[in-house]
């Protein structure tokens, strides 16, 4: 297992921490691959590594999102509806965005909590 290493990905990881820290049963470990990942209920919705965020959304929400020149869609995942991003500039926009993700994941009880 690595984790994250580099300035910049210590950064945004300490950012998304920020965004998701009031979120219902959150929890963040480092996965096989040496991601770290957020989940809720065995469910991911954030995906890290030194090199950008992947995160859970859907295939109109891609659509969109991929029309701004700083998202991507990730290989082996972006079929599904994830979107990726280098460095977030928006930390606003990004907090919107992770919560969205949060909330494709999460089950129905945990959203009557958050909402």
């Amino acid at each position: 297992m690595s984790g994250i290493k580099t300035a910049m990905g210590i950064q945004m990881l300490e950012q998304v921490r920020l965004k998701v820290k009031d979120l219902p049963e959150v929890i963040e470990l480092i996965d096989g691959h040496g991601h770290t990942t957020f989940k809720v209920k065995d469910k991911s919705f954030i995906m890290m590594s030194d090199y950008g965020i992947t995160f859970k959304s859907d295939l109109e929400n891609q659509e969109i999102l991929l029309q701004q020149e700083q998202f991507f869609k990730p290989a082996y995942i972006g079929h599904r509806g994830w979107v990726s991003i280098h460095n977030p500039k928006d930390w606003d926009e990004m907090g919107v965005l992770l919560k969205e993700a949060y909330m494709r994941a999460a089950p129905k009880r945990l959203l009557k909590l958050f909402m």
